[in-house]
């Protein structure tokens, strides 16, 4: 069946193209076979996909592409939202509402008599204002299936608005020097029942200390997994250009090559 493809009134104007949008949305759902068979489950998975593609898009500065992302996370959350309004469940209005409704409660230094010094204070206003809203324990609202190293940090920040933190950022780092002490104890023992555990420990604290010199221990990681790739892939390079297969070439070898990617990088 050939539909009209819904136009907005004014192209300029979001809420119109939103409008339009929706309805686009809600005549897939009824009439294609693949977008009628989708529940809330089966396409839950995807949106965190679209939402790391977003991510990617941020660090490489893409504009265009973060537009686009942009547009792929606002269809995941129209079509729940569509995929509930049909279950009679809410609907994106509802969605939209709630959301407004909460950023102005817990922004009462902007809309309303409360005065704040800085970011610190928005920030523990905003989880005693979370605790009010019937929430038992300042880590509710962490998702359970966040990767652990961004949920590391998440905790971390919870705890210390509520203010269990250091005092001093040396202390945090004597912290980690204190946990690398630990494993370096169980490796040494052997005990690889509590080798994974102090592991566990040393990279807490390290997510810890990188919150202290504000710095995302994620986009820390991911900068240093590319430069990692990138360095390999220049050794994979070099070794083409001169006949050498990686698997009989030596690790003395594969250093040097290694040591030229990093002198190249400092040059540029």
């Amino acid at each position: 069946m050939n539909h009209s493809i819904p136009k907005p009134d004014n192209p300029n104007n979001p809420l119109d193209q939103m409008a339009a949008y929706i309805e686009i949305v809600r005549i897939l759902r009824k009439e294609c076979p693949w977008d009628k068979e989708q529940t809330h489950k089966s396409i839950s998975h995807l949106l965190i996909e679209e939402a790391y593609e977003v991510y990617d898009a941020i660090s490489k500065d893409d504009w265009d592409d973060l537009s686009k992302e942009l547009g792929d996370v606002l269809l995941h959350i129209v079509m729940h939202s569509v995929m509930a309004e049909e279950e009679g469940k809410f609907n994106l209005a509802q969605v939209i509402a709630s959301n407004a409704n909460k950023m102005v409660k817990r922004h009462p230094h902007i809309f309303g008599d409360v005065e704040v010094s800085g970011t610190s204070d928005v920030l523990q206003n905003w989880e005693t204002i979370k605790m009010t809203e019937g929430r038992k324990s300042v880590f509710d609202g962490v998702p359970t299936n966040l990767p652990s190293l961004i949920k590391a940090e998440r905790i971390q920040e919870k705890a210390a608005k509520v203010g269990f933190d250091w005092s001093d950022k040396r202390d945090v780092w004597d912290k980690v020097e204190e946990e690398i002490t630990e494993l370096k104890v169980e490796i040494d023992a052997g005990n690889k029942a509590k080798i994974e555990d102090e592991l566990g420990d040393v990279i807490f604290a390290i997510v810890n200390a990188a919150r202290f010199e504000n710095i995302t221990p994620e986009n820390a990681l991911q900068s240093t997994n590319n430069k990692f790739i990138r360095r390999f892939q220049y050794i994979e390079q070099v070794a083409k250009e001169r006949g050498l297969e990686l698997k009989k070439m030596t690790l003395e070898q594969m250093d040097e090559i290694w040591n030229e990617a990093k002198a190249n990088e400092r040059k540029q």
